[in-house]
């Protein structure tokens, strides 16, 4: 059987499929399709149903829970490690920010929703490609920018600040480890299908962990030009436990998103569905 598989070429996705799409795993007569892209343009896609399998933001799961269903393994949650608020200069207030223009990295991420949770009365909000922000910052195009993955690593190097860290905020006011971006399966894929491809991905995320901290070719390969050692950060910060199961907790946090999401879109319903294979 042959299926779509979309991820990033961020280092936390590479490492977690790298032993499954390069068959360093017995793939037990799975085969897969890659395609590789941004976060953002994979929430796009699984709005129009267009692969099997892919990576999305947990923001965009409420508008495509009639389609698609989460699996357990080779996702991102944790502690720590939610987007961060930057500008240029120290910002003084609250009320400041909500006058402020704002880039954030896709309309329907999760740092979206970090952001629209923290700062319900910021309007200004402009939406670009996640490694785009940093530059628009610095160059002034906008006041302020929701940063994600290395950034968080870098922006303090270009004498940039942190206004708050909006993953802290979340686990602060809603007590749950933040659910930053999941594996989803089609619903039309055989429920048995459905989880030997999530066993799959365990096993190929065992299989990385095992070898660590070996750096890969394959993520080495699609990681644009980063450092190794921000590679390393990058899979640390990203990839853990969770990536493995998502657990109680890990199950938690996504309906307590999901729940947040309802608020921040006032009452926006969310069909009835299962969540979870």
């Amino acid at each position: 059987m042959k299926f779509s598989l979309g991820f990033s070429p961020c280092p936390n996705d590479t490492f977690i499929f790298d032993a499954l799409v390069n068959h360093k795993i017995d793939t037990e007569g799975f085969e897969f399709e890659v395609v590789l892209e941004d976060v953002q343009t994979l929430n796009e896609w699984a709005r129009g149903d267009k692969l099997d399998i892919s990576k999305i933001s947990y923001g965009v799961l409420p508008l495509v829970l009639d389609k698609y269903i989460v699996l357990n393994s080779g996702g991102a949650l944790g502690k720590g490690v939610g987007p961060l608020l930057i500008t240029r200069e120290e910002v003084p207030s609250t009320n400041t920010i909500n006058s402020m223009k704002i880039a954030v990295p896709g309309v329907n991420t999760t740092a979206h929703m970090l952001f629209s949770l923290a700062y319900p009365e910021a309007k200004h909000k402009t939406f670009l490609v996640f490694h785009e922000i940093e530059e628009a910052v610095l160059s002034g195009k906008v006041d302020a920018g929701v940063i994600i993955h290395e950034n968080r690593f870098t922006y303090q190097q270009k004498g940039l600040h942190k206004v708050v860290d909006l993953g802290a905020y979340w686990e602060e006011t809603i007590k749950v480890p933040i659910p930053l971006g999941g594996i989803v399966i089609k619903r039309t894929v055989d429920s048995l299908m459905q989880k030997k491809i999530d066993q799959l991905i365990r096993k190929s995320l065992e299989y990385a962990f095992e070898n660590y901290p070996l750096i890969t070719d394959y993520v080495r390969q699609h990681s644009q030009e980063m450092d190794e050692s921000v590679m390393r950060q990058h899979i640390d910060l990203y990839v853990n436990n969770y990536s493995l199961a998502l657990g109680a907790d890990g199950k938690k946090a996504v309906q307590k998103l999901l729940s947040v999401y309802q608020h921040v879109h006032q009452g926006s319903s969310i069909g009835t569905e299962s969540i979870f294979i």
